[in-house]
C-alpha cells in the first residue's frame, strides 16, 4: 500500500516529466518545425527511411521503438519502461495538439543560429528533466540510456553521437545549412542534457564485499 509520501513522490515525478515533455513538444513544433531544422534519433531515420524506401515515419518509428524498449524493459526494469511509455504518450498528445490548435509562429528562419540555440537549451532541458525523473521519451532516448551506462560516456554526448550519425545521413534528403544547424542544436542539447540530468546527483560510492575487503587490505610488515 502506497504511503503519503509515495504518493507525493509518484505526483512530483509526473508532473516534472509532464513539464519536460510540453518544452520538448513546444520546442519540436515552434521552434525546429516551424524553422525547418533536421531531427536527430529514430525521427530523423524515419524520414529518411520516408525518403529511401517510401516508408511512413509512423510505423518505421514503431518498428524501432518497440524492440528497444523491449531490451531496456529486461535491463533497466518495469519503471523505467513505465515512464518512458507516459512519457513518450505525453510528448505525443502535447505535439498533436500544439500542430493542431497553437496559433503561435516563431518566425527564425533568417536567423537559424538564434533557433539552432534555443532548440538545443530547450530540448536538452525537457529531455533532461525527463531522464533526472526516471524515464524516457522514446526508443532512441532509451538506447542512449543504456549506452551511456555501458560505456560510462555521459549520458549528453551519446545523445550528440547517436543524432550526429543520424543527421549526416539526413543530407541526403535535407539541406546541408539546415542540417549543420540542426547538428549545433543537437550538441548544445547534449551539453544540457547532461548537465540537467546529472546536477547534484550524488554517485553511489562502490562497496566492495568482505571478502574483496580483505584481499584488497595491505598486509603487515611483520606478515609472511
Amino acid at each position: 500500500m502506497r504511503t503519503r509520501k509515495d504518493i507525493i513522490n509518484l505526483m512530483y515525478t509526473m508532473t516534472a516529466m509532464l513539464f519536460g515533455t510540453f518544452l520538448l513538444a513546444f520546442t519540436y513544433y515552434h521552434i525546429n518545425f516551424q524553422n525547418h531544422l533536421s531531427e536527430g534519433g529514430f525521427m530523423g531515420l524515419a524520414l529518411l527511411g520516408k525518403y529511401v524506401l517510401d516508408i511512413p515515419p509512423a510505423l518505421s518509428m514503431l518498428l524501432m521503438d518497440i524492440p528497444m524498449l523491449v531490451i531496456a524493459w529486461f535491463i533497466k526494469g518495469h519503471k523505467f519502461i513505465i515512464n518512458t511509455m507516459i512519457a513518450s504518450g505525453m510528448f505525443s498528445f502535447f505535439y498533436a495538439i500544439m500542430e493542431q490548435y497553437s496559433p503561435l509562429v516563431i518566425e527564425l528562419n533568417h536567423n537559424l543560429l538564434t533557433a539552432a540555440i534555443l532548440s538545443g537549451v530547450l530540448t536538452g532541458f525537457g529531455a533532461g528533466i525527463v531522464l533526472r525523473y526516471g524515464g524516457a521519451t522514446g526508443g532512441d532516448d532509451a538506447v542512449a540510456v543504456l549506452v551511456s551506462e555501458w560505456s560510462g560516456l555521459k549520458v549528453g554526448t551519446v545523445f550528440f553521437l547517436m543524432d550526429a550519425v543520424v543527421l549526416l545521413l539526413s543530407l541526403f534528403y535535407m539541406p546541408l545549412i539546415e542540417t549543420l544547424y540542426t547538428i549545433l542544436a543537437v550538441s548544445i542539447a547534449g551539453q544540457m542534457i547532461t548537465v540537467t540530468a546529472t546536477y547534484g546527483v550524488e554517485k553511489k560510492p562502490v562497496r566492495l564485499k568482505p571478502s574483496k575487503v580483505a584481499k584488497a587490505a595491505p598486509q603487515s610488515v611483520g606478515s609472511r
